[in-house]
């Protein structure tokens, strides 16, 4: 189950994911044409995949969600936290809007921190007479402004940094059930939420800002999910993956 899977980063996912051996369930708010032209292409790698048009925050439609998913493609054993929105407008942080600030909170932390919970609580009714389900996961992708400042989008800088705490916690109380938790810390993607920057981003590049001296591309965040959910990490969890060609390297 991968929120946010229509465009940049989680459609990068959706088809690294399906290409990895997942039936993909994308759950994001595009348009039917839009989705359906997404779904076709994860589709032509061979898995199933379903669009379902759900906007994370509205927390009570998650039962009837989750309910959806376990009906038409069966049990959830990855979800991958994708979904999130921006700053309605960079500027001033003594100028941020209560607006902005809300519409942050109640997509990026609370609608995924309320759908994480249902999702984990399906995964532990499968555990069985004290033997534990196959490997499942939990996935979520934060930024690299869940540690560094941009001081021109607070409130997102806020919920990332927020997402990382909820993914610790998570860890640790899941462990127990063998669910492996994780947080994907992306860079400078190449994406639509990146490209009113691109400027800026170019000559932080371009001034070795970014050690391996490039744009980060979808793929790349895709690739990381991807080995995760496949498993390839047995005995990690908790664990913060930093996907941004070396971005978050503090040097003098």
């Amino acid at each position: 189950m991968v929120t946010g899977g229509a465009r940049g980063i989680g459609l990068a996912i959706c088809k690294a994911l399906a290409g990895a051996g997942f039936d993909v369930a994308n759950v994001s708010l595009e348009s039917t044409e839009e989705a359906s032209a997404v779904m076709d292409d994860v589709r032509s790698m061979g898995r199933k995949a379903i669009y379902y048009s759900h906007n994370i925050a509205d927390t009570d439609g998650h039962a009837a969600l989750i309910d959806a998913i376990h009906a038409d493609l069966g049990p959830i054993d990855c979800l991958v936290n994708n979904a999130g929105v921006t700053s309605l407008r960079r500027g001033d942080l003594l100028e941020l809007s209560r607006e902005s600030f809300d519409r942050s909170i109640a997509t990026n932390l609370r609608g995924t921190f309320f759908l994480t919970q249902a999702i984990a609580r399906t995964m532990i009714a499968r555990n069985v007479s004290g033997k534990l389900a196959p490997y499942r996961s939990i996935i979520t992708i934060t930024s690299a402004n869940a540690e560094i400042i941009g001081v021109n989008r607070g409130d997102y800088c806020m919920t990332k940094a927020a997402l990382s705490m909820m993914s610790k916690l998570f860890a640790s109380r899941l462990a127990q059930d063998g669910i492996h938790v994780f947080e994907v810390r992306p860079g400078i993607i190449r994406t639509d939420m990146t490209e009113p920057a691109t400027a800026a981003y170019d000559r932080l590049i371009e001034n070795d800002g970014v050690p391996l001296k490039r744009w980060g591309e979808p793929d790349d965040v895709a690739a990381t999910v991807a080995t995760i959910a496949s498993g390839r990490l047995p005995f990690a969890t908790g664990e913060i993956l930093n996907v941004g060609g070396g971005l978050h390297l503090h040097r003098v």
